[in-house]
């Protein structure tokens, strides 16, 4: 079987965790944005506000580990589901810290183009290494790390440990980092889910006021609806890859070949047919 027809081969079989996927994350972000609005007059008005984000995080763990689980082969090595759920929480503290850090970065990028524009020499300084072009390399990478690597990066590891907890195949997941066509998925998501929509608010607005609204309301949807498509076609395409890696590795535990004696298998796959060995009387005959 194919990529491609392993893709859509698991694609087709998870479509209701797919589906859960549209359906539930627009509950879950209206369920936000009505606890942005709860007054906080009572206790038990307070105690509602405590309890509600936490509820939301977990159904938004329940609903990833979910997917990816179903995404995923089912290997018999798996962890219960609210462990593997609970992993997630470690990858999205460290994406959050990634990008607080790049938030950090980008609030840096004048100073910092005009420090490096500084340090130039005149006639570089004014042709190559000006400020505006400066500012635009430096806002081009923090673009690809914020959407291609780090995404990139964590999203194997997740996708492992929604499976197996702690116990993750760290070679495995090697191989997709170092795969093309993982980096080539996540590109092609990026620049699709990112720059795509961004397109659609470029244009001053016009018409009537209910015109504009409509027209908002619709690139609206369509931004969620091509960012959730992305999401789930990079996590289908990383369940594609960890497959593809357990078939051509050992599917040991930590993904390693384990020596063993000659004859420990059975007859037909690893042992030996050895010669029997001279008798006595043989040895005396031929004497």
């Amino acid at each position: 079987m194919n990529l491609a027809s392993d893709l859509l081969r698991r694609l087709h079989r998870s479509l209701a965790w797919i589906a859960a996927q549209f359906w539930l994350t627009v509950l879950l972000l209206l369920i936000g944005l009505i606890w942005t609005r709860l007054p906080d007059n009572n206790a038990w008005q307070v105690g509602l506000t405590l309890l509600i984000p936490l509820l939301l995080l977990v159904a938004a763990l329940e609903l990833e580990a979910g997917t990816i689980r179903a995404l995923a082969d089912d290997d018999s090595k798996r962890v219960k589901f609210v462990w593997g759920a609970a992993t997630l929480l470690v990858w999205l503290a460290l994406a959050w810290a990634c990008w607080a850090a790049l938030d950090w970065c980008d609030n840096r990028i004048i100073l910092w183009s005009g420090y490096l524009n500084s340090k130039a020499s005149a006639h570089w300084r004014a042709t190559v290494f000006t400020y505006d072009h400066i500012a635009s390399w430096l806002t081009f990478a923090e673009w690809v790390l914020r959407w291609i690597v780090v995404p990139a990066k964590i999203i194997p590891y997740a996708t492992a440990s929604a499976q197996w907890g702690w116990r993750l195949p760290v070679l495995r997941i090697l191989r997709i980092l170092w795969n093309w066509r993982w980096w080539s998925v996540v590109l092609v998501a990026a620049v699709v889910a990112v720059e795509l929509p961004r397109r659609f608010f470029v244009a001053m607005p016009h018409g009537t006021v209910s015109h504009q609204v409509w027209a908002v309301s619709l690139k609206l949807a369509a931004t969620y609806v091509i960012a959730i498509t992305c999401w789930v076609l990079v996590l289908a395409w990383a369940a594609v890859l960890f497959s593809r890696g357990a078939s051509g590795a050992n599917k040991s535990d930590d993904d390693s070949l384990v020596p063993a004696p000659v004859g420990s298998g059975p007859l037909a796959k690893d042992s030996v047919s050895l010669p029997a060995p001279e008798t006595g009387d043989d040895s005396a005959g031929d004497a």
